[in-house]
């Protein structure tokens, strides 16, 4: 009767864990995706003249410049498949 308790007890914790590591593989994945949007706002933001949202002073965007270089590089990506549906899908899967 005991061992039958420990492996009930045994199952409900891997049980648990497992319940666990799923919902903290969730919380990353939408923090990552907050993250990533963040990013996006904040190059609008510095260089919105390119769409024609009034911008932050010169000093400002210059100085902020270096902080954007992966946006800048998603940016010109993003120009070059504008146009191409396949072209962006195997960009986004990383195909060689």
């Amino acid at each position: 009767m005991k061992k039958t308790f420990e492996k009930l007890r045994d199952r409900l914790v891997s049980l648990w864990r497992t319940a666990d590591e799923v919902a903290r593989g969730k919380a990353v994945d939408s923090i990552e995706a907050e993250l990533e949007e963040l990013e996006h706002v904040f190059a609008l933001m510095v260089q919105g003249a390119f769409v024609g949202i009034p911008s932050p002073p010169m000093q400002i965007s210059l100085e902020l410049l270096p902080l954007m270089e992966r946006e800048l590089l998603l940016m010109t990506e993003k120009i070059d498949t504008a146009n191409e549906p396949l072209s962006h899908l195997f960009s986004t899967f990383d195909v060689s």
